[in-house]
């Protein structure tokens, strides 16, 4: 079992990886309320959409785990179920039914995009310098996102879109004081530092009566009947819709590359050239889970950003993903345990990941501005726009043209023009509403 997981050549082992997945499924236990509070906006019932949330998310995982062997978690992704609530169901009028249609033919286009290996093909097509953007840009993005659900950060006003929140709140004090534990803990090279920080203030705030209990710690799953196989893929094929399927597949698309290529950056799986090797394996994962989401009555799913929390605690092998996805299972029947976890002890983790994962900038050639201002789009409308699809397409966009721009577009592969036009085409098409 353990030469299965490779965990002799990652020099990990079932203890390492158990915690990490503990940590990643800590810090992304919140997709369990917060996916069906979403798509409830959307007409889909909040109860069987819980139960479709965490079915897609534990099979997605498992897929992941078993034949992947990388420790990335997968669940439904956020900007794509606000997309889907906000702007396709409740601003362009269209049926929750047809957008799950639209989500389930992108997930058939992944799966076999990615078993001829024209997934691969494109990522591997992508230059050092944008891989190095992702990475980056997802770590401050989660950190964006840690600051503020701790309540350090919070929107601001007109003219000055963010502020310094309530520093003396006390979830915001709990948040801080766990920060500095867990920076502590890691300067003493503790292991499975991230999931006591989080603990700890788990605990404390629910002591300090910050964190209310939970009425039932135990509870059988909602019955998911009621959204099982609603999807409208007629509906979704209609010429009026395509539009609608196209900017789901290119957010989709460029969301698992970006996440994947940036992970594993950080967890340092990718070879001499930047590539991560069997990618489509991963890839198909992802595809194969999208594929069911919508079945089942939740949206588009891949690969979590979150996973940057176990590939912290030393996650490398696919048993840190089955770690969560069996944390998954069991949140079937201890949801309300599982999500006790409030977003200032969650938060913490999510800033300190951030911190680890700038470090790939310093490769990036700051000299050659045919290869800075992309990384630079990259990176900071991954942040401003609160959209790691924006960024990616904006880098991929940009690159080519600056290269041809500078007389040097032989320097760009086929590949990053197919990328630049999926990319151009998402501006097109986007429903700037």
């Amino acid at each position: 079992m353990q030469e299965y997981f490779e965990f002799a050549r990652h020099k990990t082992s079932y203890r390492q990886e158990a915690v990490a997945g503990i940590t990643t499924f800590l810090t992304m236990a919140y997709i369990i309320i917060v996916n069906p509070a979403i798509l409830e906006a959307a007409g889909i019932p909040r109860g069987p959409s819980t139960t479709a949330t965490i079915i897609a998310a534990a099979f997605g995982t498992i897929i992941m785990g078993v034949y992947a062997k990388r420790p990335f978690a997968i669940a439904p992704y956020m900007s794509e179920n606000a997309f889907i609530a906000f702007t396709v169901v409740k601003v362009l009028g269209y049926s929750w039914q047809m957008a799950l249609g639209a989500v389930f033919i992108a997930g058939v286009l992944f799966t076999l995009l990615t078993v001829f290996k024209v997934r691969s093909w494109l990522a591997e097509a992508i230059p050092l310098s944008l891989k190095c953007s992702f990475a980056v840009g997802i770590g401050l993005f989660l950190t964006f996102i840690g600051l503020n659900e701790t309540g350090l950060v919070v929107p601001g006003v007109p003219g000055a879109p963010v502020r310094l929140g309530d520093i003396t709140a006390p979830s915001t004090l709990l948040a801080v004081v766990g920060f500095l534990l867990v920076v502590v803990l890691m300067a003493k090279k503790v292991k499975g530092a991230i999931v006591i920080g989080i603990i700890a203030t788990t605990v404390v705030s629910i002591l300090l009566k910050v964190t209310p209990m939970p009425e039932h710690f135990v509870s059988l799953p909602p019955d998911l009947l009621p959204i099982l196989m609603e999807l409208d893929i007629s509906g979704a094929l209609s010429f009026k819709f395509f539009p609608i399927v196209l900017i789901i597949f290119i957010m989709a698309f460029v969301d698992t590359v970006g996440t994947l290529i940036g992970l594993s950056m950080r967890a340092d799986l990718l070879d001499e050239k930047g590539n991560l090797p069997e990618i489509e394996k991963p890839m198909l994962a992802d595809a194969l889970a999208t594929t069911l989401a919508p079945l089942l009555g939740t949206t588009t799913t891949g690969a979590y950003i979150e996973s940057a929390a176990g590939i912290e605690e030393g996650g490398r092998t696919g048993f840190t993903a089955l770690v969560v996805a069996l944390l998954f299972l069991l949140s079937l029947f201890f949801a309300p345990l599982f999500t006790i976890v409030p977003p200032h002890a969650y938060g913490i983790a999510l800033i300190v990941i951030g911190s680890f994962m700038i470090q790939p900038i310093t490769k990036i050639d700051f000299e050659d501005f045919t290869e800075l201002i992309p990384a630079f789009l990259t990176i900071v409308l991954m942040i401003f726009t609160y959209n790691i699809g924006v960024g990616m397409t904006a880098g991929l966009l940009v690159y080519p043209l600056l290269k041809v721009c500078a007389g040097r577009g032989r320097e760009v592969p086929a590949g990053m023009w197919v990328l630049a036009a999926l990319s151009l085409t998402f501006y097109i098409f986007y429903p700037h509403v």
